[in-house]
């Protein structure tokens, strides 16, 4: 069935095109173009009522985007250059950079990891999560950089989903965040499901959701800002991201659950370490990546201030 999204327009939105504001929300991922064809067959409508094409973003006006069932896609492996941190017969290790689309979706047919993936892998990848997905275990986000890791075959798939099921899977960030904490080290234990307005979002809620719990340390702090490192105990869509938003503290250049930074698209969080148990070998194994550039950038910014 199509998916059916709300959004909200914000306040801060006052003059701007509807198309070129949904253009730039990036959860929606939705290119310009793809808008105005919305536009046009109605599926986007603006307090329950079809729009013109040139349409303003009025504040506080109700945006509802019927997002059609994806036709069927067949792959093209693209030859797009990977971070390979390791590599056997059964997993793989990849270092994604920030900007990367993990698998397709509307607005990004192209230019995915997946793309990059079958190029590299071609038919030796896990089909559990079907055509869409081949290999994928975990995602992480188009805008955080980092380590995942990829299944090669079925029988890889199954032992790693189940570690993460089992919250045995080592999962730890970095990140920036707006302000300093009271605490040098703490847990947030609050449950995460879909927001009660806007359906691309999470939010901390009682209702229909599900347990999740991030731990944090502080690994330095800055005038107005906070460097820190954080370990999932499990792995809801946005985690990290909702959690801190939470408690007064979002991640810096976090658009969506916090404000824009100028000098960064989107937000500063890093995948810097996974760990797991080889399900063929049965061996503990653990991979880091150094903090990126945009990450080491921005460190040195806050650090004049």
């Amino acid at each position: 069935m199509p998916e059916l999204i709300t959004l909200t327009v914000s306040k801060e939105t006052s003059g701007d095109r509807l198309d070129k504001w949904l253009a730039s929300h990036k959860e929606l991922s939705l290119t310009r173009s793809v808008i105005q064809t919305y536009i046009k067959d109605e599926k986007i409508l603006v307090n329950g009522n079809p729009v013109a094409k040139n349409a303003k973003a009025i504040p506080d006006s109700i945006v509802t985007i019927e997002i059609p069932d994806p036709a069927p896609l067949e792959l093209v492996p693209e030859n797009i250059p990977l971070d390979i941190i390791y590599e056997d017969n059964d997993i793989l290790v990849v270092n994604k950079p920030k900007g990367m689309v993990v698998h397709p979706a509307p607005g990004n047919y192209t230019g995915t990891l997946v793309h990059a993936l079958l190029y590299h892998c071609g038919d030796r990848l896990s089909g559990i999560n079907g055509v869409i997905r081949p290999g994928i275990v975990h995602r992480i986000d188009k805008l955080t950089s980092g380590l995942l890791m990829v299944a090669k075959n079925d029988a890889a798939h199954l032992g790693l989903s189940a570690q993460i099921e089992s919250h045995t899977f080592t999962r730890e960030y970095q990140a920036i965040c707006i302000g300093r904490f009271k605490e040098q080290s703490g847990t947030i234990n609050a449950p995460i499901g879909r927001h009660p307005v806007d359906r691309k979002k999470m939010a901390v809620t009682e209702k229909n959701s599900k347990s999740a719990i991030t731990h944090y340390e502080v690994v330095a702090e800055y005038k107005g800002y906070s460097h820190l490192r954080l370990r999932l105990e499990t792995g809801r869509t946005h985690q990290i991201r909702v959690h801190l938003s939470s408690i007064g503290h979002p991640i810096l250049g976090d658009d969506v659950y916090g404000k824009p930074f100028k000098g960064i698209d989107g937000q500063c969080l890093h995948a810097g370490k996974i760990g797991f148990i080889h399900t063929i070998t049965k061996e503990y194994m653990e991979f880091t990546s150094p903090l990126p550039p945009y990450f080491e950038e921005i460190l040195q910014k806050i650090s004049r201030y």
